[in-house]
């Protein structure tokens, strides 16, 4: 069966000598992945993690938010996105979807604002499954409230909105996951992309335990007593190997995605007269990097089981988050029930072509 998500490694030779040469703490390696997702996005102010989960730790000690604080984010979204949260001891305070997206509805969130705004630290902005959601909207929606964005692109390395790549839209922070079926995979790491130079700068401390490497060690080698730690920080930094990976996947990035959206032309031709399927999930605004193609179908599960039968992992991918006891709210919320009800996920990545189509 085609499988939904399939993990990508180029060639990657110099693994060994990595593996030996006794530097695999972050160093050039990292600084070098950085620089090319720095060109790749077209953004500034990059920094690559060790996990994704870090990168969302880091992003929110960065901007301040506490245990006990209040964030919103949309409950159809990958528990990898929004168990970071709670495990942070943040309450999260779920908005709803667009029924025809799935991604964050702009007039739910400005409902929780105008009613909550005070006690709110951050919007947690989920691309889901790479779909771009209202950018425009959302941020518009956090400036005139002075609340922080963040852009959860867990799934969504590539995505397009409006010509610009996600990381380069405006958006205060971007995050994204290297996990092993995203695109570029590093087996399992992070970046972040901060639109503030200061808070970018700041990030880099909070990424490493606080620590400002220039003056944490004395002319002798030995920690430096005169460099005091003032931050909360994380363990978060890259490791060498990861990084090289990382390098490697971007050298076969655009072709990957361009593949991803190849096969995605091809199954809107293929089910443009599918009567089963009620609609495909699409913008004109947005270029998806198609990590899924998306549909809305009438009967959920007998189109999954028939594409299953025809050699398709279809899926309905996640389920969403507000069914799960561990974050306290069970809001019943009408477009994510909606969608939750009709999205089936196909296989479209660079491992099939036109003719299994």
């Amino acid at each position: 069966m085609i499988p939904l998500y399939k993990p990508f490694m180029p060639p990657t030779p110099l693994v060994d000598e990595i593996l030996h040469s006794g530097q695999l703490s972050y160093g050039k390696y990292g600084k070098e992945f950085e620089r090319s997702l720095s060109q790749f996005t077209e953004a500034s102010n990059v920094l690559v993690t060790n996990t994704f989960n870090m990168a969302i730790l880091v992003t929110l000690s960065t901007l301040g938010v506490k245990i006990g604080d209040v964030v919103i984010a949309s409950p159809m979204a990958c528990l990898a996105s929004t168990q970071p949260l709670v495990a942070m001891g943040l309450t999260v305070k779920w908005a709803d979807v667009n029924p025809k997206t799935g991604t964050l509805c702009p007039d739910s969130v400005k409902k929780i604002l105008q009613k909550e705004a005070k006690v709110i630290k951050a919007i947690i902005h989920n691309h889901f499954c790479g779909y771009v959601g209202f950018i425009d909207e959302i941020n518009s929606l956090g400036h005139a409230f002075g609340i922080p964005v963040i852009d959860d692109c867990i799934e969504a390395f590539g995505s397009e909105y409006k010509g610009k790549k996600l990381g380069n839209v405006g958006t205060d922070v971007t995050v994204f996951s290297f996990g092993a079926v995203r695109i570029p995979n590093t087996l399992d790491g992070g970046a972040i992309i901060f639109k503030n130079t200061n808070l970018y700068e700041k990030s880099l401390l909070v990424r490493d335990l606080g620590i400002d490497r220039s003056n944490f060690r004395d002319e002798l080698g030995e920690i430096n007593a005169a460099c005091d730690i003032k931050l909360i920080g994380h363990s978060a930094t890259p490791n060498e190997l990861s990084s090289y990976i990382g390098i490697c996947q971007m050298g076969n990035a655009k072709e990957l995605i361009a593949c991803h959206q190849k096969n995605a032309v091809d199954w809107k031709v293929k089910l443009e007269n599918n009567t089963e399927v009620d609609s495909i999930i699409q913008d004109d605004n947005c270029k998806p990097n198609y990590w899924v193609y998306g549909v809305l179908a009438k009967k959920k599960r007998d189109i999954i089981t028939k594409f299953r039968k025809s050699g398709f992992y279809a899926s309905g991918v996640h389920l969403n988050n507000n069914l799960y006891s561990v974050f306290d709210d069970h809001s019943v919320l009408k477009g994510v029930n909606e969608f939750y009800e009709h999205f089936v996920a196909l296989p479209c990545g660079w491992w099939i072509n036109t003719d299994s189509i």
